[in-house]
């Protein structure tokens, strides 16, 4: 008897966790709360379709629950120094929410506790990123095994560092 009670408690939880996940997938949110880019959305910086790169998505989200999805954390950058440029009718404060795509768990962080790469051997769909790390050991890890040149923090992201990453320039 006691069998059929621990299954019966552990089903459920099963559909109580159900009915918290569904709703959020039915909303287009992705497994990591941020919503997935639809097939065509395009990257409002540089028109690239950001669904065929998963493993470099970025991710505004607006408190009204709009999204605006990127290729890549360097233009996620560029957007966000010049948001009136690349988003009409939007606004830096009201952004709720920034996430990225983290290298070696490919789910999507919040952008400004991640740690970044720049300089290494692996590059974005636009060329030399800033690569996305989960935390300090993971970017020291990252920077070692792939040559890169320098770790930073969301806050130290310049207004002139992606388009120096452009033009292959990491200092």
């Amino acid at each position: 008897m006691l069998g059929i009670t621990a299954r019966a408690g552990r089903l459920a939880r099963s559909f109580a966790l159900l009915a918290v996940l569904v709703p959020a997938v039915a909303a287009g949110a992705g497994a990591t709360g941020f919503p997935d880019p639809a097939s065509r959305d395009l990257c409002p910086v540089c028109g690239m379709v950001v669904s065929k790169y998963p493993a470099w998505i970025a991710t505004v989200v607006y408190k009204d629950g709009h999204a605006h999805h990127f290729d890549g954390a360097k233009d996620l950058f560029k957007y966000l120094f010049d948001v009136p440029r690349y988003a009409k009718g939007h606004l830096p404060r009201d952004i709720a929410r920034i996430g990225v795509t983290e290298y070696y768990g490919l789910g999507r962080i919040d952008a400004r506790q991640a740690w970044y790469v720049i300089g290494s051997d692996v590059t974005g769909p636009m060329g030399h990123e800033l690569v996305p790390l989960a935390s300090e050991a993971d970017a020291r890890e990252f920077l070692r095994d792939h040559g890169g040149k320098r770790i930073l923090r969301f806050d130290q992201v310049t207004r002139d560092l992606p388009g120096k990453l452009d033009l292959g320039r990491f200092d």
